[in-house]
């Protein structure tokens, strides 16, 4: 048996053809949907990127104990896990934030893995004449100064990252093709930020646009002009476009090896993406609309052969690996809180009666699929908040000397394997999740989250799923007393 997962960053759901966009051009996505399982209530988990990959194998939420971060010592792998069970598993990617301070521990879990450098602000070449921006500078601006730097060699099509990462992945399948049990993840940063490509995919979308460059947008709520705005959406199309086509080969290399008979396929992303849906750009400053947490989610299982069928049942990323540790027939560990999926896959049959999802330091979100209920902090200062962790470093450096300096040893959590963790203390909230109040939104009467609702008895019903899940999944106790719970 062998198993493939391809993983987006930043995949908006209601811009693909399966989930009823009819103007972004995914035939492939359209393709993939008659192939296989296309799930309607899959949720995000914790967000962003790295927490969002924790969770990937983990199978267990991050977001009520730390923000972004390595794997830890006591964590669960399910990569290493199927290398331990004689399963290569082979990662393939560009995506740079596993090669920073806070995603080093995650790439090394595979068997084996490449990399394709170049996204975003990857610090890939070096170019003096170009500047160089002190290292107090603000962070966003460097990462635009080597982004600038770093396009200047990615001046054709075969060059670009995600052209790179799904060759290296048709290189591994077509070496191993006679070859049993494996699990490849192919992995790209696209059509995260910024929505650059070759001019050819922006070629499907014309339209009139004589302003400055703008295909990278901030984290922020939208200011600018209707027709800058309409240009940003046309950029991450033809972005779009463009992992659909990439998205393509690979089906056509199933169709080819005939694949399908023996390959488990999963297609999914970490969380979508605002292109101005509640007057925002991009995420993690505005609450955790179903824009951002209701992804795409599709599986081929060649055991239930159901193809061009849609499943209702809500699911999570962290049902990832307790797919795929079933599907290699390997045991699940006992702290693993994700659900194998192959009988929703197989006949819809329930996973789960509610789902959390959130980020460190923000709401605490739960939906059952009909309601979304997120309870904000009780009080602007979102205290007490603490990171549990044994790996002391954020996105892309170490923990400053300063926020060690009132550390402590906490009693052990039952998934830590008998490890105590240095609590520490953490910022009133990261500095792009601003305060808001509590919301509960009914998504069959307002599928677009537009009038939140006020319900005691639904509020009273979700907050009881909210509290279960937060107790089930070990959440330190102020993260209760955070949100006056």
């Amino acid at each position: 048996m062998k198993a493939i997962m391809i993983m987006f960053d930043s995949l908006n759901r209601r811009l693909l053809e399966p989930y009823g966009c009819d103007w972004v051009r995914t035939p492939n996505f359209a393709r993939l949907a008659q192939r296989s399982v296309t799930f309607e209530n899959a949720f995000i988990g914790s967000m962003p990127c790295m927490p969002a990959r924790r969770e990937l194998h983990t199978g267990r939420y991050n977001f009520l104990h730390r923000s972004w971060g390595p794997l830890e010592p006591f964590d669960d792998s399910m990569p290493q896990i199927l290398d331990e069970n004689g399963i290569h598993s082979h990662k393939v990617t560009d995506h740079q934030h596993y090669w920073e301070d806070g995603g080093a521990t995650y790439h090394t879990r595979f068997t084996t893995h490449e990399f394709s450098r170049g996204q975003e602000g990857d610090p890939w070449k070096g170019v003096v004449e170009a500047g160089v921006a002190s290292k107090d500078a603000d962070r966003r601006f460097r990462t635009r100064l080597q982004d600038e730097v770093n396009r200047t060699y990615l001046n054709e099509e075969s060059l670009m990252p995600q052209a790179k990462t799904f060759a290296k992945g048709i290189e591994f399948i077509r070496r191993n093709q006679a070859a049993d049990n494996w699990y490849l993840q192919i992995e790209t940063f696209d059509p995260h930020e910024p929505f650059f490509t070759q001019p050819g995919w922006k070629e499907l979308y014309p339209h009139e646009y004589d302003g400055p460059l703008f295909d990278w947008p901030p984290y922020t709520r939208i200011t600018e002009p209707p027709e800058q705005v309409r240009h940003m959406r046309y950029e991450y199309a033809a972005l779009m476009s463009m992992c659909d086509h990439y998205l393509g080969s690979v089906l056509d290399v199933m169709d080819e090896l005939n694949l399908w008979d023996d390959t488990l396929l999963i297609v999914t992303t970490d969380h979508g993406f605002h292109l101005g849906e509640h007057d925002w750009w991009g995420k993690m400053r505005m609450p955790w609309y179903n824009e951002l947490a209701n992804i795409p989610f599709f599986v081929w299982d060649p055991r239930a052969r159901a193809e061009g069928e849609r499943r209702g049942s809500l699911v999570q990323n962290i049902d990832v690996p307790a797919t795929l540790l079933e599907f290699f027939d390997i045991e699940r560990p006992a702290d693993m809180q994700g659900i194998p999926l192959r009988d929703t896959i197989a006949n819809d049959a329930p996973a789960r009666e509610a789902a959390l999802f959130g980020t460190h330091g923000g709401h605490v979100n739960v939906t059952d699929g009909r309601y979304v209920y997120m309870c904000a902090a009780a009080n602007e200062d979102n205290l007490p908040l603490y990171n549990y962790t044994l790996m002391t470093t954020h996105m892309r450096h170490r923990f400053q000397v300063e926020e060690l300096q009132d550390i402590e040893l906490t009693a052990p959590f039952p998934f830590t394997k008998g490890c105590r963790t240095m609590k520490i203390p953490a910022a009133r909230a990261p500095l792009w999740i601003p305060f808001f109040e509590t919301l509960l939104f009914d998504l069959e009467a307002d599928p677009g989250q537009l009038k939140p609702i006020e319900d005691r008895t639904v509020e009273a019903e979700m907050t009881e799923k909210l509290v279960d899940l937060m107790r089930a999944n070990d959440a330190p106790p102020e993260q209760l007393e955070r949100l006056g719970l």
